[in-house]
């Protein structure tokens, strides 16, 4: 039986086909038309029809260069069902290497849009209607804000059961079971109980080789476990249990000052232990920074210069923290010891 046509925006692409369609969605002041682009790949034979899109916030870039990367595998030659690729949705926030809209609003809080709200909302309901409901999977590609950091990790609602496979499958060692933010990308998606999970990794307007790199293969991962691509065959799998979080809170400034961290991202804290000193340039009133629990350090501001009550350091509690702390640097040494990082040669997860 052949894979169905995909027709988005009066375009239909046809098995056996790859087609670029732009979906415009505004114009510019100079009366420019303004479009998300969007690749379709369409395989010959039937199988789920996979979101994967980057870039909602419109300056967290590492899922744009993730995007680029899959789409030049050899593998997608082989494709089963239909890979819906969409590396810039928030148009208006890459072109001015911002997180939100021309009028300050979060793209990912206007989901799921109306044909007649703001502009954040009339191209989430257009995003909504045109892509996400003919999808059947979803994979939102994010980092962090600016001047901040992730560790790679995967934020999902493990109670929907196929997206909790989909977050193990992807292959990073930490997993948030996070809640559903209103009006975001993954709450809409859930809704139309369409499995959807979030990779969160690195920092907004930055690459991060490792975070990109995991992205690619994270990506391919779902792919194989879907059933869109072949399983890699001649290397051995390394088995690989992700952690799942208990769950996470963000320790906040006291303070108004200067930050001193004194832990990495991706570091393993004990209740109590000092995370950073923020104290005045004239080194007077130090206040420590500390954990509230034990766990692994999954975010961290970049930026010395802290108001009192910035959230300064993301933490996340595990029942084996040692495991998961483990299983990242073996994962991140892996990774890097490659010297293509060409997610068609690197290791199986």
């Amino acid at each position: 039986m052949p894979n169905k046509a995909f027709e988005l925006n009066g375009t239909t692409v046809y098995p056996g086909e790859r087609q670029t369609i732009d979906l415009q969605v505004a114009q510019l002041y100079t009366h420019t038309p303004l479009s998300i682009p969007v690749q379709v790949v369409c395989g010959k034979r039937p199988g789920p029809t996979l979101l994967v899109c980057a870039a909602i916030h419109g300056d967290e870039i590492n899922g744009v260069e993730v995007i680029r990367r899959l789409l030049k595998l050899k593998t997608l030659n082989r494709i089963r069902g239909t890979l819906v690729a969409v590396p810039i949705v928030n148009v208006f926030g890459f072109i001015h290497r911002s997180r939100y809209l021309p009028d300050r609003r979060d793209l990912n809080r206007c989901f799921p849009g109306s044909q007649e709200g703001t502009l954040g909302g009339r191209i989430a309901n257009l995003f909504v209607s045109n892509i996400l409901e003919r999808c059947t999977h979803a994979i939102d590609l994010h980092t962090a804000a600016v001047h901040r950091d992730n560790l790679p990790q995967i934020r999902v609602r493990m109670q929907h059961e196929e997206s909790a496979e989909m977050a193990r499958a992807f292959g990073v060692p930490v997993i948030l079971n996070a809640e559903l933010r209103e009006g975001s990308l993954r709450e809409t998606a859930d809704k139309h109980d369409i499995p959807v999970i979030t990779y969160e990794a690195g920092e907004a307007l930055r690459f991060n080789e490792v975070s990109i790199a995991l992205g690619v293969r994270g990506v391919t991962n779902v792919m194989r476990q879907l059933g869109m691509i072949p399983v890699k065959t001649g290397r051995p799998e390394r088995k690989f249990k992700p952690a799942v979080a208990k769950g996470s809170r963000w320790v906040r400034a006291e303070i108004d000052g200067i930050l001193r961290p004194v832990v990495q991202l991706g570091a393993r804290v004990e209740q109590g232990e000092t995370l950073g000193v923020i104290g005045s340039p004239f080194g007077t009133q130090d206040v420590l920074v500390t954990a509230p629990h034990h766990g692994i350090v999954v975010g961290r501001v970049n930026l010395p210069l802290v108001n009192e009550g910035e959230a300064l350091f993301h933490i996340a509690r595990f029942d084996k923290v040692g495991e998961a702390e483990r299983q990242m640097e073996e994962l991140v040494s892996e990774v890097t010891s490659n010297a293509e990082l060409d997610p068609d040669n690197l290791p199986i997860v």
